[in-house]
């Protein structure tokens, strides 16, 4: 079956950088459309960006030009490069193929001071 696997989370201060990876199996990577999403406490869960399998990518708004999605099809390997951190970032944040119900288990990424 798919499986997500996300690492990379952590604290960080305001400013600073994180890398999100996540790990796929179970499905024709390659193929696929991927995205990140992210859920803050009390909030819904919200789209933070997607790739497609020909590397066309979308932004939220919230999120344009400090963060960049990538992808490595060899590595089955989703990446979530992160910089410019703001306290509105601190958030769970889960690595899905758009449109199914295949998630990961999130990582918590925490942005203060």
């Amino acid at each position: 079956q798919v499986q997500l696997v996300e690492s990379g989370g952590g604290l960080v201060q305001p400013g600073g950088s994180l890398r999100l990876s996540c790990a796929a199996s179970g499905l024709l990577f390659s193929l696929a459309s991927m995205g990140w999403y992210r859920q803050a406490p009390g909030k819904k869960r919200e789209l933070v960006a997607t790739i497609s399998n020909d590397e066309n990518t979308v932004y939220a708004d919230s999120v344009k030009g400090r963060f960049t999605i990538s992808r490595d099809n060899g590595r089955k390997s989703l990446y979530l490069q992160m910089n410019g951190l703001k306290t509105a970032d601190t958030a769970v944040y889960y690595c899905t193929i758009p449109g199914t119900d295949n998630w990961g288990q999130g990582t918590q990424v925490t942005v203060s001071s």
